[in-house]
């Protein structure tokens, strides 16, 4: 998976002190608990997760129901995978520090019913649990799975799946797809996949990319430390150009060897596309973790991931 430019060091150092001002917070006051919400959300009518103003996003809708449930100010969460607008969610974690006594007596369980009746039919909580405060959505995190669903079939596109699965109009060879997405994993600088954003890196361990068919409806499981923004999209996107016929098993890999965003790389549309599951380590390494998270990787001449000795706080998505 050749090397980013040189982390943005002052925003990096800036996001990193307030990070670890709020876990001394948790830490010294005995009155604030971490929970960690479980969540799943339709995202088609939501912009993305994160706060917009004047748009409908999935924080925001639940910030404000914590805060009226509780009584409390807005809340802010941290979450494993900031999604974009159209991208939905199976499995998304988040975490939240508020204060104990805020919670009742009902404790984590009688906040989950509240919260289900107040949000959305849309969005939903399925779970909430009481977790150590080194826990952090984010940054604990050891890998996120996406899906992608796809009809190659448009004209027997199920109605009833419409919003999650994408209908394409033509057949795809799944195996042609699968040859092509075997030489893309590894560690690698997918910068020619990504949105590049200032002081993050762009080097990831894709662990899997796969295909797999069931009649009409194609699934692709993407399973890596962490993606960069639009990093799914486009290698979808770039696969299915190979499924068509329009492009050689071997181009993908060129695509990514060249380090820079290719033309004829199509982000494929968000409605396919759901965060199914984040993985996490044992408490005990969540610590660790999360700082392992942080440095900033790059690539050694070889090819070899390692750390730069810089901090960057926008590494994981």
């Amino acid at each position: 998976m050749p090397a980013p430019g040189p982390p943005n060091q002052g925003a990096s150092d800036s996001e990193d002190a307030l990070s670890a001002a709020t876990a001394n917070v948790v830490q010294a006051d005995a009155r604030l608990v971490r929970l960690r919400l479980d969540l799943a959300y339709d995202g088609t009518d939501f912009s993305g997760w994160a706060s917009q103003p004047g748009r409908r996003t999935v924080q925001s809708t639940l910030e404000d129901a914590l805060r009226t449930i509780l009584r409390i100010p807005r809340p802010s969460l941290t979450v494993a995978g900031r999604t974009d607008a159209g991208v939905h969610a199976r499995g998304q974690v988040c975490h939240v520090d508020l204060p104990t006594d805020a919670l009742g007596h009902g404790g984590p369980a009688e906040l989950t019913r509240r919260l289900a009746r107040l949000l959305p039919a849309d969005l939903r909580v399925c779970r909430i649990d009481l977790v150590p405060d080194v826990f952090e959505a984010r940054f604990s995190a050891v890998w996120r799975r996406y899906a992608f669903r796809v009809c190659d079939n448009a004209a027997a596109a199920d109605p009833l799946t419409r919003r999650h699965v994408l209908a394409w109009p033509r057949r795809l060879d799944e195996l042609a797809m699968n040859a092509a997405a075997q030489r893309l994993l590894g560690v690698h600088d997918f910068a020619a996949f990504c949105k590049r954003r200032e002081g993050a890196t762009t080097i990831r361990a894709l662990r899997e990319l796969s295909w797999s068919r069931a009649g009409d409806l194609l699934t692709a499981t993407v399973i890596a430390d962490a993606f960069c923004h639009n990093m799914v999209r486009s290698l979808v996107g770039c696969l299915v150009s190979v499924g068509e016929g329009r492009r050689p098993v071997g181009w993908p890999v060129e695509v990514l060897l060249g380090l820079r965003r290719d033309p004829g790389v199509t982000v494929i549309p968000a409605r396919g596309l759901a965060l199914e599951e984040v993985g996490y380590p044992a408490d005990s390494e969540l610590e660790a973790r999360a700082h392992e998270s942080r440095v900033l990787r790059t690539l050694g001449a070889a090819g070899a991931a390692g750390a730069a000795g810089a901090e960057d706080a926008r590494a994981l998505e």
